[in-house]
């Protein structure tokens, strides 16, 4: 049986302004927060997305931690940098295709289904081990997914906020979503 953490890194000004991409620092509020949270994970493999926010994270948790390519941001290619709102007047048809179609990438850069994909693989090669994980919210929602044997779109049905933590553990040759009890 392994244990394996997936932690939302902390908020930053794209995370709260809805932007697509971007590679900016954690913001002082997302900083603060992440400082507050109990320490855990001592003695686990710590890595992380290759982004300033999820560095930031676990160096803020304590940790350093290696870079994983896998777990990096999506790529929006002409969506990055501008905000949901933004694209979604200039492309209605392009945002109701990507929120409707995980194999859709109207914006030119990676499809849903692409980025549950990768992440998946490396959840996969982690079965065994004792890691804790930080990356975008979206990676952790693409990640669940695959855990759960979800469809690609079921995605858009799980929410996980910036610094939400979310316990995966590996037995019987499949992934279990782990809720610790309330202390």
């Amino acid at each position: 049986m392994s244990g394996l953490r997936l932690l939302a890194y902390a908020p930053t000004a794209a995370l709260r302004g809805a932007l697509f991409g971007g590679d900016d620092d954690v913001d002082e509020g997302g900083r603060q927060a992440a400082l507050a949270m109990a320490p855990f994970g001592r003695g686990d493999l710590w890595v992380c997305a290759p982004s300033r926010a999820a560095r930031e994270t676990a160096q803020a948790l304590g940790h350093s931690a290696a870079v994983e390519q896998a777990l990096a941001d999506p790529n929006f290619g002409a969506w990055n940098g501008r905000s949901f709102d933004e694209v979604a007047a200039a492309d209605p048809h392009g945002v109701q295709q990507w929120l409707t179609d995980a194999g859709a990438a109207p914006h030119g850069g990676e499809s849903l289904a692409q980025v549950r994909a990768r992440a998946g693989a490396w959840l996969d090669a982690m079965a065994g081990q004792r890691v804790v994980a930080v990356a975008h919210p979206i990676v952790v929602r693409a990640a669940l997914a695959h855990a759960l044997a979800l469809a690609d779109d079921a995605v858009w049905c799980l929410d996980v906020a910036p610094l939400a933590l979310s316990r995966l553990t590996y037995r019987a040759n499949r992934w279990h979503l782990h809720f610790p009890a309330a202390t």
